[in-house]
């Protein structure tokens, strides 16, 4: 699970804790290690008829211009696809920090805002730095302005999204309630991910990328708050700060 900063007690650091923070920091590991194993199996070429054979899988076969599925279905995707997109996702991003900021947990309105643009400008400079072009192998059903690997809108719905459910889970009680936050965030990353296939503006790789960089860099992101945590306690002009992560892990 995505980490969120802990309570910030005057108690030694537990084991159980350094073994959760090291589980944690592990899982992060993983998801970027995947990501640079994939780009690099990407820079090869090793997978260029995988990814054209996925992504005319969702094309008319007689006419590729034309995805798969009736008009309702390709409106759809575009509406789903809108959810990564940059000015959805800074909406929704405002809208928790401003709603952190009023509930008096100002620390960790700066923490979700920092995960979530750092979490963008990496994106950004990955994308530039690998310089894919977008697939041509049919029209682009959406806009797009920048190049392919990894999907922005993947990895942005990955971060936003996971981290908002690591936050709203860290203080509900039910486990069904859990479950539920954890499945939306997982199955809203999915479809996004799903929609730039289908719209013709990703290839599967760059997707798969995102994702595992997005999910990577959520957890990254919690870890280093779940570190900070513990430190700025042990500090008296820190205090307050330590304080505000208790209270922002206090459910409401």
């Amino acid at each position: 699970m995505i980490p969120t900063p802990p309570s910030t007690s005057s108690k030694p650091l537990s084991e159980s804790w350094r073994w959760k923070l090291a589980a944690l920091a592990a899982a992060a590991a993983v998801a970027i290690f995947g990501f640079v194993r994939l780009a690099e199996v990407v820079a090869r070429g090793e997978l260029r008829d995988f990814d054209q054979a996925l992504l005319l899988s969702l094309r008319e076969p007689a006419d590729p211009s034309d995805p798969i599925g009736p008009r309702w279905v390709e409106e759809s995707m575009r509406d789903m696809t809108a959810l990564g997109g940059l000015a959805v996702s800074s909406l929704v991003t405002a809208g928790s920090v401003a709603w952190l900021v009023i509930s008096q947990r100002r620390v960790l309105a700066l923490y979700v805002a920092c995960a979530v643009v750092s979490g963008i400008a990496v994106c950004l400079v990955l994308k530039s730095t690998y310089d894919r072009p977008r697939p041509q192998l049919a029209p682009h059903g959406s806009h797009v302005y920048t190049k392919s690997f990894p999907s922005g809108h993947t990895m942005t719905a990955a971060t936003v999204y996971l981290t908002l459910a690591a936050l709203l889970a860290r203080s509900e009680p039910r486990r069904v309630a859990r479950v539920f936050l954890w499945t939306v965030a997982i199955g809203v990353t999915a479809m996004v991910g799903i929609s730039r296939v289908y719209l013709a503006v990703h290839w599967p790789t760059d997707v798969a990328a995102g994702a595992a960089l997005g999910v990577g860099w959520a957890i990254l992101s919690g870890c280093v708050a779940l570190l900070l945590a513990r430190l700025l306690r042990r500090t008296p002009s820190t205090k307050a700060i330590a304080e505000g992560l208790e209270d922002a892990n206090s459910p409401s």
